[in-house]
Protein backbone atom coordinates (compact mmCIF):
# COMPACT_ATOMS: atom_id res chain seq x y z
CA UNK A 1 0.00 0.00 0.00
CA UNK A 2 1.27 3.44 -0.90
CA UNK A 3 1.22 5.89 1.99
CA UNK A 4 1.07 9.68 1.87
CA UNK A 5 -1.13 9.92 -1.24
CA UNK A 6 -2.86 13.23 -1.85
CA UNK A 7 -5.60 12.99 -4.47
CA UNK A 8 -6.13 16.26 -6.30
CA UNK A 9 -7.96 17.53 -9.36
CA UNK A 10 -5.71 17.85 -12.37
CA UNK A 11 -6.46 21.58 -12.48
CA UNK A 12 -4.45 21.94 -9.25
CA UNK A 13 -1.54 19.72 -10.26
CA UNK A 14 0.95 22.47 -11.13
CA UNK A 15 0.15 24.51 -8.02
CA UNK A 16 0.60 21.45 -5.78
CA UNK A 17 3.84 20.44 -7.52
CA UNK A 18 5.18 23.98 -7.09
CA UNK A 19 4.34 23.85 -3.36
CA UNK A 20 6.29 20.60 -3.02
CA UNK A 21 9.29 22.07 -4.83
CA UNK A 22 9.16 25.19 -2.64
CA UNK A 23 9.09 22.91 0.42
CA UNK A 24 12.28 21.13 -0.64
CA UNK A 25 10.87 17.95 -2.18
CA UNK A 26 12.66 16.37 -5.10
CA UNK A 27 10.79 14.78 -7.96
CA UNK A 28 11.37 11.01 -8.17
CA UNK A 29 9.16 9.78 -11.02
CA UNK A 30 5.60 9.47 -12.28
CA UNK A 31 3.56 6.37 -12.98
CA UNK A 32 0.34 5.63 -14.81
CA UNK A 33 -2.46 3.11 -14.44
CA UNK A 34 -4.80 2.62 -17.40
CA UNK A 35 -8.32 2.04 -16.07
CA UNK A 36 -9.87 1.56 -19.50
CA UNK A 37 -11.72 4.85 -19.95
CA UNK A 38 -9.40 6.98 -17.83
CA UNK A 39 -5.86 7.24 -16.51
CA UNK A 40 -4.79 7.34 -12.90
CA UNK A 41 -1.46 9.17 -12.67
CA UNK A 42 0.81 9.27 -9.64
CA UNK A 43 3.63 11.78 -9.17
CA UNK A 44 6.21 10.65 -6.60
CA UNK A 45 8.33 13.02 -4.49
CA UNK A 46 10.90 12.61 -1.73
CA UNK A 47 12.20 14.79 1.09
CA UNK A 48 14.48 13.46 3.81
CA UNK A 49 13.59 9.84 2.87
CA UNK A 50 9.87 10.52 3.24
CA UNK A 51 7.81 9.89 0.12
CA UNK A 52 4.78 11.94 -0.87
CA UNK A 53 2.55 11.15 -3.81
CA UNK A 54 0.11 13.25 -5.80
CA UNK A 55 -2.66 11.38 -7.60
CA UNK A 56 -4.81 12.68 -10.43
CA UNK A 57 -7.39 10.99 -12.61
CA UNK A 58 -8.11 12.05 -16.18
CA UNK A 59 -10.27 10.76 -18.98
CA UNK A 60 -8.28 9.49 -21.94
CA UNK A 61 -9.59 12.30 -24.16
CA UNK A 62 -8.44 15.12 -21.89
CA UNK A 63 -5.01 16.68 -21.72
CA UNK A 64 -3.05 16.87 -18.51
CA UNK A 65 -0.51 19.60 -17.77
CA UNK A 66 3.17 18.76 -17.81
CA UNK A 67 5.14 19.31 -14.62
CA UNK A 68 8.36 19.67 -16.65
CA UNK A 69 8.47 23.47 -16.34
CA UNK A 70 8.71 23.00 -12.57
CA UNK A 71 10.82 19.82 -12.54
CA UNK A 72 12.64 19.40 -15.86
CA UNK A 73 13.14 15.69 -15.10
CA UNK A 74 9.35 15.30 -15.29
CA UNK A 75 9.68 15.39 -19.08
CA UNK A 76 11.14 11.87 -19.08
CA UNK A 77 8.30 9.90 -17.43
CA UNK A 78 5.73 12.16 -19.08
CA UNK A 79 7.14 11.37 -22.54
CA UNK A 80 7.16 7.70 -21.56
CA UNK A 81 3.47 7.82 -20.55
CA UNK A 82 2.68 9.67 -23.76
CA UNK A 83 4.42 6.98 -25.85
CA UNK A 84 3.29 3.87 -24.03
CA UNK A 85 -0.25 4.84 -23.01
CA UNK A 86 -1.17 7.50 -25.56
CA UNK A 87 -1.67 10.08 -22.82
CA UNK A 88 -2.21 13.68 -23.95
CA UNK A 89 0.21 15.96 -22.11
CA UNK A 90 0.43 19.69 -22.78
CA UNK A 91 3.35 21.96 -22.07
CA UNK A 92 6.23 19.47 -22.17
CA UNK A 93 9.51 21.39 -22.21
CA UNK A 94 11.08 18.50 -24.13
CA UNK A 95 8.55 16.69 -26.32
CA UNK A 96 9.72 13.66 -28.29
CA UNK A 97 6.48 13.63 -30.26
CA UNK A 98 5.62 10.03 -29.43
CA UNK A 99 9.07 8.64 -30.29
CA UNK A 100 10.81 8.63 -26.90
CA UNK A 101 10.35 4.94 -26.08
CA UNK A 102 8.94 3.48 -29.28
CA UNK A 103 9.86 3.45 -32.94
CA UNK A 104 7.72 3.63 -36.05
CA UNK A 105 7.48 -0.17 -36.27
CA UNK A 106 5.69 -0.38 -32.89
CA UNK A 107 1.94 0.11 -32.60
CA UNK A 108 0.97 3.44 -31.08
CA UNK A 109 0.41 3.32 -27.31
CA UNK A 110 1.21 -0.39 -26.81
CA UNK A 111 0.32 -0.33 -23.09
CA UNK A 112 -3.06 1.35 -23.56
CA UNK A 113 -6.19 -0.65 -22.85
CA UNK A 114 -8.40 -0.37 -25.87
CA UNK A 115 -12.03 0.32 -25.05
CA UNK A 116 -14.90 -1.06 -27.07
CA UNK A 117 -17.39 1.52 -28.38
Amino acid sequence: MIKNIVEIKKEYLLAEVQKLKNSGYRFVTASCVDLGTEFMIYYHFDKDTEMKHLKITSSKEQEIPSISEIYFAGALPENEMKDLFGMKIKGLVLDYGGKFMITSDVDAAPFSKQTQG
